[in-house]
């Protein structure tokens, strides 16, 4: 039986990629931070484990990774924040910022550290969430915090990728598209299906690489 790890697995895209991959026959470690109060999640049927993570918290994360310690064919670092996404340049909440680096960088690397060893037994899968908003060659301005990070992200997993090549595990960052979340806002264009089953179909086909390219849903090569 294949398996996956998700996190931020209580809502938007985590949740879909859950239910997705667990209506399918995988069983799925979903890891959020209050697990009590994920309804949605717990509503879910199949083979999925529900863990309290915090991905802020390094220690927790290793904590998990000694815990599962199995084979891991995919894990898919989706949990993010948009930091201070009502302010901007002159008004920037610097503690926002930092939040959002823990949680959208620094959880992310930690999480690829953590399960390297599980991704290396199953030649796995490492996918980091990221977002077109991170593009530096294709950025429309504004945003600063959430921008950043995500360039960051970019750049952390392509430094990563080369070791998990030696490893035989794939790793990439991968645009979900303006998707119909909490974060994404009343204007979003992209059903949480559909951006879920395109991502899984580009996961599934991923393979060890010292470059790999950073792919929306549907497959478009979206520039660095």
């Amino acid at each position: 039986m294949p398996s996956v790890l998700v996190t931020g697995a209580n809502r938007g895209i985590g949740l879909g990629f859950v239910d997705q991959y667990a209506s399918e026959g995988w069983r799925v470690h979903a890891c959020c931070r209050a697990p009590d109060a994920a309804d949605e999640l717990k509503s879910l049927t199949g083979d999925i484990e529900v863990h309290a993570l915090n991905v802020t918290d390094v220690t927790a994360i290793k904590a998990l990774a000694a815990e599962i310690d199995t084979p891991l064919d995919g894990v898919i670092a989706n949990a993010g924040v948009m930091g201070d996404a009502a302010n901007d340049f002159g008004s920037i909440d610097f503690d926002a910022w930092d939040e959002a680096f823990a949680v959208n960088v620094r959880a992310v690397v930690a999480m690829a550290e953590a399960f390297a060893p599980h991704l290396e037994k199953a030649s796995g899968k490492f996918a980091a969430l990221s977002s077109t908003m991170g593009s530096i060659a294709d950025s429309s301005g504004g945003y600063v915090c959430y921008r950043s990070t995500k360039a960051a992200v970019n750049m952390a997993v392509s430094a990563i990728a080369p070791a998990f090549e030696r490893k035989g595990v794939a790793a990439a960052p991968f645009h979900p598209g303006w998707v119909q979340t909490d974060m994404g806002g009343r204007a979003a264009t992209v059903p949480v299906d559909e951006s879920v089953a395109g991502l899984r179909g580009l996961i599934a086909r991923m393979k060890p690489s010292a470059k790999p390219l950073f792919l929306d849903y549907a497959g478009v090569e979206r520039p660095w």
